[in-house]
């Protein structure tokens, strides 16, 4: 049973980090994939107390924003040291890319298309998974496996990993 919850809360945060970098660029079919500095990944996690302030405002816009959520998401962004929301939402992709593949208990890099393609094989080899709960996980570790971009830019990786316990903290 504990293996199973486990499994579970890992496909949950994988799947949470893929959709995450997925909706990033929700207005383009791919994630724009770019270089990150210290200094983006600093000023990501100290966006984050201000973007929890209007989650709620951005959970109920949908894909579009009205013009005033749009306006408080821009001041959010340069309030932070960013020239607009876009590179914001730019860093905040590539960084879910790379904590998304960031094994929890070793902390390496397995490259996140790689880690579904893992548990979606352990999910459908573990029986004690019940049969409606493995057709689900399958069903969403598929459609992640297809819409989950490749890291493109591995450097990334180490900038991430000097900052993963602010990043991990900032996003609770």
């Amino acid at each position: 049973m504990t293996h199973s919850i486990k499994l579970l809360q890992r496909i949950i945060i994988i799947t949470a980090f893929a959709l995450c970098a997925l909706l990033g660029a929700a207005h383009a079919q791919e994630v724009k994939q770019i270089k990150l500095t210290d200094a983006q990944v600093k000023s990501f996690i100290s966006a984050q107390s201000d973007l929890a302030a209007i989650a709620s405002k951005i959970q109920s816009a949908g894909e579009k924003p009205d013009p005033a959520l749009q306006a408080e998401l821009e001041n959010i962004a340069k309030k932070h040291g960013f020239k607009d929301f876009a590179e914001l939402d730019d860093v905040a992709a590539n960084i879910s890319i790379v904590m998304a593949g960031l094994d929890s208990q070793t902390g390496d890099f397995v490259d996140p298309v790689e880690a579904l393609q893992k548990e979606l094989e352990d999910v459908k080899k573990d029986e004690s998974i019940p049969a409606t709960d493995k057709k689900q996980l399958v069903d969403e570790l598929t459609e992640a496996i297809k819409t989950t971009p490749p890291l493109q830019n591995r450097e990334n990786i180490d900038v991430v990993k000097a900052h993963r316990a602010e990043i991990e903290q900032a996003l609770q």
